[in-house]
């Protein structure tokens, strides 16, 4: 039965009643993977899921400060509606908030009834019909990252970081999290049921890691999604701030937005393992690895979304640098982890925090299935601690150069819709071009009192 049967409704809206829910929280994403959503009167959701929720189209092409982006469909088409029916299937209980139940949104548009093109899940859902057309089923595991902040009108941005112990990666407990937000948080993802697995201290103060299960890509990617959601609630509902911004601190590191890929046939066995390949991968995952490597240049403007994303590259940043691969290797924008059989899988660490889990995962799924199509053996894996600019091409070291090889990429934008790269090219550029036109703090503290 489809999600939007009446039947199927009826019985999913008598068992939120019994379960004393009164609201659902119907979520979509936009363009950045930031939460759009509609609190729904459980009365009135048969007819939210019969005849949708109406959103103004232009939802997609707002900027965090609130402007509208002139992008085709948005402004100049009048500012038309696009509709958003929940996805019954993805309905769970939010454990902080009682009495409601939240679940995702399906976007079409309201004239025809098609996706609309902007919609990053249903993005990733159109490059997955397309790798199951060539027997690719991809599997993720997201791992994200997120600083913690106190409000403070003095410091830069209004924020301070939660903490500021330093030594204490891969630590837990009060040393590096004085009130236990660390615990909280994982308690309450675990009720939400999104797979969450563990959670750490990361390597500078405040800064904290959280590990999801591996699983098929699509439901990878909604709880990637619903975890960034939920973690950023969660510390508003302490009076903090989360933030998986790139590079919120001059003086600290950036935060990643690392996933775990791998491939299953229709049997569901990982064929990323292979006993008798080269280091004990098959020709899928070897071709993989190329795929990712050829259209990383691409990749950065969906996986390294913003102006700020290219703050996290550099030398010695445990982030990519360069356009390479390794086995094991940390230093590597593709690392392969030790485990093979079931477990043979690629790290992809050039994505950053900011990242929209879903164009994470679909343009990654994109590259993969290239680099399959084209069958095409990667170079020698690094050795030793990379950085070596002698060694790799460097990745694009600005958004707008990421956009430009965005663009270039024909193999890559057919794959994921001229439309939408349109729509997203245009977003972004606008970003780049308010950005320069920006007085930053920077600028006044270098120049306002020697010039």
């Amino acid at each position: 039965m489809s999600a939007h049967d009446p039947s199927l409704t009826r019985e999913h809206t008598e068992r939120l009643a019994e379960a004393g829910i009164d609201v659902v929280r119907v979520v979509y994403p936009d363009l950045l993977g930031t939460d759009r959503a509609r609190d729904v009167l459980l009365d009135h959701l048969p007819a939210a899921c019969a005849h949708g929720l109406a959103f103004c189209r232009a939802v997609y092409h707002t900027t965090p400060r609130g402007e509208v982006v002139p992008v085709t469909g948005g402004l100049e088409a009048g500012l038309p509606d696009m509709l958003v029916r929940p996805d019954l299937s993805t309905l769970a209980p939010l454990p902080w908030e009682p009495g409601v139940a939240s679940c995702l949104g399906d976007v079409t548009d309201a004239r025809t009834g098609a996706p609309m093109p902007e919609s990053p899940r249903d993005l990733l859902r159109t490059v997955l019909a397309r790798c199951a057309e060539h027997g690719l089923h991809p599997v993720a595991g997201p791992e994200l990252e997120y600083f913690l902040c106190e409000t403070d009108p003095g410091a830069p941005g209004g924020r301070r970081r939660y903490s500021t112990a330093a030594g204490t990666v891969y630590t837990a407990g009060l040393r590096a999290d004085p009130e236990n937000h660390l615990l909280r948080t994982l308690r309450s993802l675990r009720d939400l049921g999104i797979g969450v697995t563990t959670g750490n201290h990361e390597f500078d103060g405040s800064q904290f890691e959280i590990n999801l299960a591996h699983s098929r890509a699509l439901d990878a990617a909604d709880r990637a999604f619903r975890l960034k959601s939920a973690v950023k609630e969660l510390a508003r509902a302490e009076g903090r701030t989360a933030t998986f911004m790139a590079k919120p601190f001059n003086d600290a590191g950036g935060s990643g937005f690392h996933v775990h890929l791998s491939c299953v046939d229709g049997e569901g066995a990982n064929t990323f393992d292979d006993p008798e390949g080269p280091y004990g991968l098959s020709a899928t995952a070897l071709h993989a690895v190329t795929g990712l490597l050829a259209h990383a240049p691409a990749l950065a403007a969906l996986l390294n979304p913003t102006v700020n994303s290219y703050k996290r590259f550099g030398p010695d940043t445990l982030a990519p640098w360069l356009i390479d691969w390794g086995l094991d290797n940390r230093s590597a924008m593709v690392r392969v982890p030790p485990e093979r059989g079931a477990g043979a899988r690629l790290e992809l660490r050039l994505g950053d925090a900011a990242a929209n889990p879903y164009l994470l995962v679909a343009a990654a799924s994109a590259a993969v299935l290239l680099g399959v199509r084209d069958a095409v053996e990667p170079a020698a894996p690094l050795k030793g601690y990379g950085y070596d600019s002698a060694s790799a091409p460097l990745l694009p070291a600005s958004l707008p150069a990421a956009l430009d090889a965005l663009e270039a990429d024909t193999g890559l934008t057919q794959l994921l819709g001229k439309e939408f790269v349109s729509a997203y090219v245009t977003y972004k550029r606008d970003e780049v071009g308010r950005f320069q036109q920006h007085v930053t703090d920077w600028e006044l503290d270098e120049y306002a009192d020697h010039l």
